[in-house]
């Protein structure tokens, strides 16, 4: 028995003395009294025992902790070698195929065993913002689960003015989004203005000979032949649009018997242009970046099989490349393409230009704040479904049978 305890039994002893002698009110205060003495060993023990939890506790936070470990699977570019540089998928899991054969004229000969120099986030571990000294363009394919699989295939041709090649935002994001919609997505890496190739046929040429390589893996790659699209946001859009419509001319300019790909068609099935540069149908500085908004008086011909074409941009807020955008689209309307759809938000401003709140507006999905044009994406996969491209393989999309019916029209 402690010493606590003894004293608590003398002075319960005591109390029971006092209170034989003492009345009933008296002898009532006194056995609460004893009542509330008895519990005291009881509370001292557990007052003990959280002292000792807290004590540890505290002592266990002041451990120190480990340093976090450093990111792992972070892409780097190849080594630049005495062949032609391989490039490296941006993403995980991605089937990287140069488009051109080793000593195609397509290439630049003294510069296509550079090394491609990649500019990462410096908030994401990991993660390629832009791509640039592309000397070895390619394209990367990102395929979708059999189950899902549609057999349609998107190819997304990122911009940065031709001075980079954003492979993040208008990229590699969408991989995951198209995934989950059944569509196969392939990221293009074509040749930019900074590093001495002309966006109007070098680029241009990458983004036809990228369809074309796509399609001639059709089979290999369980995809449909028939529903192959591009999309290019700003500088993409400027290969994207011409690829709409120039695809029978660069066909018999590479028919030869020496081209694997000979008899390919470059025709993309569909078109996206998001927030674009100046497309064929407006003027262009042939030397440099464009700065005017002014239709073309003498644009090209848009043949009849020109495929469908989805236009989406920001409008007043980014009014230059919405004037570009309308400049195609009302060229497709008075051709009388079926199948073509705008959508020009009031609210937005072009991917790099400054907002408000010292902020960036940030290009492909901004579906952030709430802010309509953010959902542009969403109103591209209505209109692939309503033509049919999210159809199970195999399926005659909607699409084709409205342009075969506008083909047969008389004119």
């Amino acid at each position: 028995m402690t010493s606590n305890v003894i004293s608590h039994w003398l002075v319960d002893e005591n109390a029971s003395r006092v209170a034989r002698s003492q009345p009933i009110a008296t002898v009532y205060r006194s056995a609460r009294s004893r009542r509330t003495l008895s519990c005291m060993p009881r509370l001292l023990i557990l007052a003990a025992l959280t002292l000792t939890t807290i004590a540890s506790v505290t002592s266990a936070q002041h451990a120190p902790l480990p340093a976090p470990p450093a990111a792992l699977g972070v892409p780097a570019p190849a080594r630049a070698t005495a062949a032609p540089y391989a490039p490296q998928p941006i993403l995980q899991g991605g089937i990287v195929v140069p488009l051109y054969a080793p000593g195609s004229p397509f290439l630049n000969a003294n510069r296509v065993r550079e090394a491609e120099i990649y500019n990462m986030s410096a908030d994401v571990p990991g993660r390629i913002n832009s791509i640039v000294n592309i000397h070895n363009p390619s394209i990367e394919f990102h395929p979708v689960g059999r189950g899902l699989n549609t057999g349609t295939t998107v190819i997304l041709v990122g911009g940065g003015g031709h001075n980079s090649l954003n492979v993040g935002g208008e990229g590699a994001d969408l991989v995951p989004f198209f995934y989950e919609y059944g569509v196969n997505t392939v990221i293009l890496r074509y040749r930019l203005r900074r590093d001495g190739y002309d966006p109007q046929t070098d680029a241009v040429y990458d983004a036809q000979q990228a369809i074309r390589m796509v399609r001639a893996y059709a089979t290999a790659w369980h995809l449909d032949p028939d529903r192959i699209g591009i999309i290019g946001f700003s500088a993409g859009a400027e290969l994207a649009a011409p690829a709409a419509i120039a695809f029978d001319d660069f066909d018999r300019k590479n028919a030869s018997a020496s081209d694997p790909l000979a008899g390919v068609s470059s025709r993309p099935d569909f078109v996206g242009i998001i927030y674009p540069g100046p497309t064929p149908f407006s003027v262009r500085n042939a030397k440099g970046p464009s700065t005017i908004a002014e239709r073309n008086p003498t644009p090209p011909l848009i043949p009849r099989t020109t495929p469908p074409s989805f236009v989406a941009g920001a409008g007043s807020g980014d009014r230059i490349h919405a004037l570009w955008a309308t400049d195609y689209f009302r060229a497709m309307l008075e051709a009388g393409v079926p199948n073509v759809e705008m959508h020009a938000y009031g609210s937005g401003r072009h991917p790099g230009d400054s907002l408000s709140n010292g902020a960036r507006m940030l290009g492909g999905i901004t579906d952030r704040n709430g802010t309509p044009f953010g959902t542009w994406h969403i109103r591209l996969v209505e209109w692939m479904r309503d033509l049919g491209f999210l159809q199970p393989p195999g399926v005659t999309t909607k699409a084709a049978r409205d342009l075969a019916a506008f083909v047969n029209q008389a004119h």
